[in-house]
């Protein structure tokens, strides 16, 4: 069955999961467990009649569900495609006051957890009754379970209009406050017939990507569903489980999203990596020298993608694409470059290094300007949703640019946009070049308040295995690099042991803006135009910090 198959027939998510009704091939593989498709099924069934059961009049059958990459949780997708429910994916990484808001503003009526999270709720005032609170290791909820495989399931209404919300995944917050992005049952059949990469019966994938953000759903266990190819997860990411998972189950495809490359490679080179069945590899934000090692390592080229859980604008490499360069859209995708007046920005011109020349003119907005009916929108939140739609138009946030040849690149979310000495430019360039450096695990670079006006670069390095940081090399580094733009040189350098990501593994430069340089970490202060650097002194915190105050700035 084609996408546009899916789309004609109006085919929800439950009509795809009773495609694998019947089914005897392995569905699903987790730790010791193993369940059949027809299995998988019947467990769904099963949870949407529990579902059901507590579903209260007037109010929103919105479920929260607060769980670790567990069975449970793909049997409480399903069961929310058959009752007509909304699965909520609750991120486990926020805390407090946070967490209580990401909560109240989805209006969850029940929350499904286990002994192992609950804790996490205690003290919050989610605006979900403690007895609507349910614990999947309970001698209750499992009697309940079990009771309903005597019930005959009775599909939900809503479950047959493909317009019914299924899930609410949280944006990664990487660059504000996490937005609930609206996933109909539909959009999700049609994401599951778009996405399968050509898997076969006989593929395993392999997902170790949190199960409440839309990367592990939407580019796996949808599309596995779809096709009938085996899926196997693990509890949570692991970069020393990878190659031990992929081997035990045998797994063909796994799918990744932020740095989660940069950490399996962190790790020391271990004789026979290649002795893996993988064929596929499909992921996001993978540096390309982190897809040369993979390839070099493991024996399979990860295929990039530029998307959102949004699902407006997709961008996908193609061999011929520059080695920088994010790819080009589908055909029928009229993506462009937009400047604040809704004007095309000029293409990208390059010198003979690969210096982009005109960044202040070509670098402005990624849209999809036939991209506004593919949104469907953040829950309760309509002064997000207009940001994003401007007419017929989809307005991704994100900065980029594009070459005369119409490849497409990043140049960094909407907050990473630098001006220096009058010059305006993204991170995203300047990232990949201190990315080459060698030693360097992570890289992260972002503004800082200039001490009278505008901005400094700064970035913040981790070190792979322990590798020391060496400022002369740095800027030795630095001087022989000739895509460098001449602004684009850090002023500050903070060397740390771990650079924070979400949960989804993205860099959080929030807080590293807000900490600046004025940290306990080792901070190196360079002359951007010498490229010498040092460690920063007492001396020179005073004197910077006396300046800042001299021109009554702030240092974050």
């Amino acid at each position: 069955m084609l996408p546009a198959e899916v789309a004609a027939q109006r085919l929800t998510f439950a009509d795809v999961l009773g495609r694998r009704r019947g089914d005897s091939r392995p569905g699903l593989l987790f730790e010791d467990q193993t369940y059949t498709w027809d299995e998988v099924v019947r467990e769904c069934d099963k949870r949407a009649a529990v579902l059901l059961r507590h579903r209260r009049a007037g109010r929103p059958f919105h479920v929260g569900v607060l769980l670790e990459n567990v069975p449970d949780y793909i049997f409480l997708i399903g069961a929310g495609a058959l009752s007509g429910a909304t699965i909520i994916g609750i991120n486990p990484t926020r805390r407090g006051a946070e967490l209580a808001a990401d909560i109240r503003g989805v209006d969850c009526d029940l929350i499904i957890t286990d002994s192992a999270q609950a804790g996490l709720l205690d003290g919050l005032d989610t605006g979900v009754d403690a007895d609507r609170v349910f614990s999947i290791d309970s001698r209750s909820w499992q009697d309940a379970v079990t009771a309903a495989a005597d019930e005959e399931l009775t599909v939900a209404g809503e479950s047959r209009d493909p317009s019914t919300r299924l899930l609410l995944t949280f944006t990664s917050g990487s660059t504000g406050a996490p937005k609930a992005v609206i996933c109909s049952t539909g959009r999700l059949a049609s994401l599951a017939a778009i996405n399968h990469l050509s898997f076969t019966r006989d593929d395993v994938t392999y997902n170790s990507m949190p199960l409440f953000h839309g990367n592990a759903i939407m580019s796996c266990w949808a599309p596995s569903v779809f096709t009938g190819a085996t899926f196997s997860m693990r509890r949570k990411f692991s970069a020393s489980g990878f190659l031990p998972d992929i081997r035990e189950f045998g797994a063909t495809f796994f799918n990744y999203v932020g740095r989660s490359l940069a950490y399996i490679l962190a790790l020391p080179e271990s004789p026979g990596e290649r002795e893996n069945r993988l064929r596929l590899v499909f992921g996001t934000e993978a540096s390309p020298h982190d897809r040369d090692e993979f390839e070099r390592r493991f024996g399979t080229r990860p295929i990039e993608s530029y998307g959102s859980s949004e699902g407006a604008v997709v961008i996908s490499l193609t061999p011929d694409s520059p080695r920088n360069a994010l790819g080009v859209p589908p055909e029928f995708m009229d993506v462009c470059i937009l400047d604040g007046g809704g004007d095309e920005c000029p293409r990208a011109e390059f010198d003979a290094g690969g210096r982009l020349l005109n960044p202040e003119s070509a670098i402005g907005e990624i849209v999809n300007r036939t991209g506004a009916a593919m949104f469907e929108g953040y829950y309760r939140n309509p002064g997000a949703t207009a940001e994003r739609i401007d007419g017929a138009t989809y307005r991704s946030g994100d900065l980029g640019y594009r070459d005369e040849a119409g490849f497409f690149y990043f140049a960094g979310r909407g907050g990473d946009w630098l001006r220096v000495d009058s010059e305006n430019f993204s991170a995203a360039p300047v990232e990949r070049i201190l990315a080459r450096f060698p030693g360097v695990g992570l890289v992260a670079v972002y503004p800082v308040p200039d001490p009278r006006t505008g901005d400094q670069v700064m970035a913040s390095i981790e070190m792979a295995h322990g590798t020391p940081f060496d400022p002369d090399a740095f800027g030795r580094f630095l001087a022989g690099q000739s895509d460098l733009g001449t602004k684009w040189a850090p002023r500050f350098v903070r060397v740390v042991d771990d650079i924070p990501v979400t949960a989804t593994r993205k860099i959080d430069k929030k807080g590293l803006r807000r900490e600046s340089w004025t940290v306990e970490d080792a901070v190196y202060v360079g002359d951007p135009k010498t490229h010498e650097y040092r460690a920063m002194s007492s001396d020179d915190r005073t004197a910077l910090l006396a300046e800042y105050e001299l021109y009554g700035r702030s240092p974050a």
